[in-house]
């Protein structure tokens, strides 16, 4: 067992000692989140937007504990925002507009993770009168970003939350989230409403486990019902948050358990790979450290998805719905990396390849991809696995358990860098890089910011908050600061664009003299133009993320400046969906500062893509110099002015932005009134009931989330009438708590003149 190692100091709230020091490798503690950060993005140059579970926070909204917040990248500061339905493990990702969406969550809960307080027909809660939480197991929300220069008491800055308007078809709980190349989103298998893993044992029935897994695939805007996909059956169990990855062919890489296949969206035929070597698993709750690596004109833009760390655990110790039977916590993690190119573009058969093994093993690892094409990985944990829980099959008794509910120990502090473009054997380091001295475990959190630093946050491996416990809920916001913040100047680009398109016209970006010191030419041949997107971060994954290098040529001119002749993204939109993402100009491996751009026509629809434009030829000067000062690199975003680029209409129920500030209204003038008539969930939620561990299916002990069969309605009882689909005409906005429609007329899909009901922006 690893030693209890003095974290608790750290972890509780925000710490009295903020280091602003932006030094190259540091990691400095910059403020106070509000809420445990399980799920962040960054929504434009100025803001990162903040999910919690639904849970005690002591920050209060509207009279209950709030489990969302918007993080000002400049000031250092969280505001609370309201949410109703709890987001618990949702998934999420971006639309082509700029918008991001949240898909399924859990369960109304109340204190300690009880069942909240008023039943739907299934007996898990609908709502909970203590933490104003609403079902949030089918739930869709929309938010469009905002930048300061907007209203934030408007509707129109705030989330969209009303499942009785825009939901899923069915209840999910760690479901996969990946956009094709249209913008439409792909939601893929889950929890009905949770678990340690995704199967009873006996595993009887892989396929619907009792009612307990969502098996199937759907799409958001909908493409038709809910299908039946088969890798989820054959993968039960360790299939939660699936790793998925478009690729270039339109198909996507599916990996999960230790199954590898490529999936056809448009047909649902499945094409197997090769399995994962050493059967190490990658997805919740092994959490492995997965990402795919750059993608570069030098690698003609061949995805290759690299794995690392996880667990290698027999099959038998991850247990059930209940908990582990293994106590995971003196389960060394993996150390392994494997990297994957699902498509060869020499038409030869998909094969893992050895890579180097990390420097340590790691559970919760993160990738983040970094301007300058180096992988970080942050975060984890030396030992078992992400969860929580108050027993093992080998620990039946909560007081013995010793590292409180978490079920991982070890916590690793100091990041890592890896570079791909290293020969094998020394793409992994640290040298040089800080070592945080907060556990970041189970529901922490990283993104990349504007100016190339990277925001970490949360922690919580806790059924609820828990500021005693030897890993507690943390709030405490980091950030770290590369090797690159080393460069006494770094790059002051002029001239990028908002919108970007798949091929056409190239465009001119401006590299003055002062970005730069030496020689000219030197400089402009080794700057690079790219495209980063960081994703939607939960569960040490970041859903969506890319990084993609335009190709590029220049002209250097006599004062030293030079100008960057760039292309348009490639004209195939499966290499970077369509959507937000941030420019940045590197030289010399200094990344400039990251300006966000619209990739795509911002609607849902089949992007329009034209040839690829020549390039004009490299112009040189000889004589030609850089005159960067001194001056600190660190001087990040702050200097620099911000705007919040949304291109279009907000899809979904934003459709309406007219009329949403009226629904917001009515919702939030009855969410304290009884929920009893919500329509039903089938599931339970969290609970606290403490008995041995159970090896069955049937009624196991309920140390923290569990699902048994017993405890579900047949799945056919979703009603696919309440998913916002193509096929709806009119939808009017309905209270289910008080069973009354309002006077709010919603049509998402008007009229145009030309006849065909659309979204707002969005092609039906």
């Amino acid at each position: 067992m690893l030693p209890s190692l003095p974290w608790l100091a750290f972890g509780v709230a925000s710490s009295s000692r903020l280091v602003y020091a932006q030094s190259a490798g540091s990691i400095a503690q910059v403020g106070d989140s509000l809420v445990s950060a399980m799920m962040m993005f960054l929504g434009n140059e100025e803001k990162v937007y903040i999910l919690d579970k639904a849970e005690g926070n002591s920050a209060q909204i509207n009279g209950h504990p709030a489990w969302g917040s918007a993080w000002d990248i400049n000031s250092h500061t969280a505001t609370l925002m309201e949410v109703y339905t709890n987001t618990f493990c949702a998934s999420g990702m971006h639309l082509p507009n700029g918008s991001y969406a949240t898909f399924g969550g859990n369960g109304a809960v109340g204190p300690g993770g009880s069942i909240g307080s008023v039943l739907n027909n299934a007996g898990s809660g609908a709502y909970d009168a203590t933490y104003g939480d609403y079902d949030g197991g089918t739930s869709i929300r929309i938010l469009n970003p905002c930048t300061n220069a907007d209203d934030w008491s408007s509707s129109q800055c705030q989330w969209f939350d009303n499942a009785t308007v825009l939901s899923m078809q069915k209840r999910r709980w760690y479901s996969a989230c990946e956009p094709l190349g249209d913008g439409t989103i792909a939601l893929i298998g889950g929890f009905v409403n949770g678990g340690y893993i995704n199967r009873n044992t006996p595993n009887t029935d892989p396929a619907y486990e009792g009612g307990a897994a969502e098996p199937t695939y759907e799409f958001f805007p909908s493409r038709g019902a809910a299908t039946e996909m088969q890798f989820m059956v054959s993968t039960s169990g360790l299939n939660s948050y699936a790793h998925t990855y478009l690729m270039p062919s339109g198909k996507m890489l599916v990996q999960a358990n230790i199954s590898t296949m490529l999936w056809d969206p448009d047909t649902n035929t499945e094409t197997q790979l090769p399995g994962m070597p050493g059967n190490v698993v990658r997805v919740y709750p092994a959490s492995g450290a997965v990402a795919m690596l750059p993608l570069t004109p030098a690698n003609n833009w061949t995805p290759t998805i690299l794995f690392c760390g996880g667990s290698d655990m027999p099959d038998s110790y991850w247990g059930n719905y209940s908990y582990p039977y293994y106590n995971t916590w003196d389960y060394p993690a993996s150390k392994d990396c494997q990297r994957l190119t699902p498509e060869p573009p020499d038409g030869s058969s998909p094969a893992y390849q050895q890579d180097d093994d990390m420097l340590e093993g790691r559970t919760m690892g993160q990738f983040i991809a970094l301007p300058d094409g180096t992988m970080l990985v942050v975060n984890g944990g030396l030992n078992g696995t992400a969860g929580y829980a108050q027993a093992t099959g080998m620990t039946p008794n909560f007081s013995n358990m010793p590292y409180g509910e978490s079920l991982a120990a070890g916590p690793v502090g100091t990041p890592a860098i890896y570079n791909p473009n290293m020969p094998s054997g020394s793409r992994w380091s640290n040298a040089g890089l800080g070592t945080s001295n907060l556990a970041r475990l189970y529901h922490s959190s990283a993104m990349l910011l504007p100016d190339a630093s990277v925001m970490i946050a949360g922690s919580n491996p806790n059924i609820d908050v828990n500021l005693s416990t030897i890993y507690p809920t943390t709030y405490t916001v980091e950030v770290f600061y590369p090797p690159y913040f080393s460069a006494s100047v770094r790059p002051q680009p002029t001239g990028v664009p908002s919108q970007l398109s798949y091929g056409g016209a190239y465009f001119n970006i401006t590299v003055p003299a002062t970005s730069y010191s030496g020689s000219a030419n030197a400089a402009a041949s080794n700057t690079t133009v790219v495209l980063s997107r960081g994703g939607f971060t939960t569960h040490a994954m970041n859903m969506g993320q890319r990084h993609l290098q335009l190709n590029n040529t220049y002209t250097v001119n006599s004062d030293g400046s030079y100008v960057l002749h760039v292309a348009q993204a490639p004209p195939n939109p499966n290499l970077l969906q369509p959507g937000p993402a941030l420019l940045f100009v590197v030289v010399n491996g200094i990344p400039s500062n990251g300006t966000m751009v619209i990739v795509g026509s911002g609607n849902v629809e089949t992007q329009p893509t034209s040839a690829v434009s020549d390039l004009p030829p490299n112009v040189l000067n000889d004589a030609a110099q850089g005159t960067g000062s001194s001056s600190n690199s660190s001087q990040s975003s702050s200097s620099k002015p911000s705007t919040g680029l949304i291109v279009g209409a907000i899809v979904g129920a934003i459709a309406v932005i007219g009329i949403i500030g009226a629904a917001f209204g009515i919702f939030m003038a009855r969410r304290r009134r009884a929920a009893s008539r919500q329509h039903p969930a089938a599931a339970y939620a969290m609970g606290t009931t403490k008995s041995g561990y159970v090896g069955s299916g049937a009624a196991a002990a309920d140390r923290a989330r569990h699902s048994d069969s017993s405890a579900f309605v047949p799945l056919q009882q979703d009603n696919p009438s309440l998913a916002w689909n193509a096929s709806s005409v009119s939808l009017q906005y309905q209270d289910d708590y008080g069973g009354r429609p309002s006077d709010v007329a919603y049509d998402p899909y008007h009229p145009d003149p030309d006849g065909i009901r659309r979204v707002e922006g969005y092609r039906s």
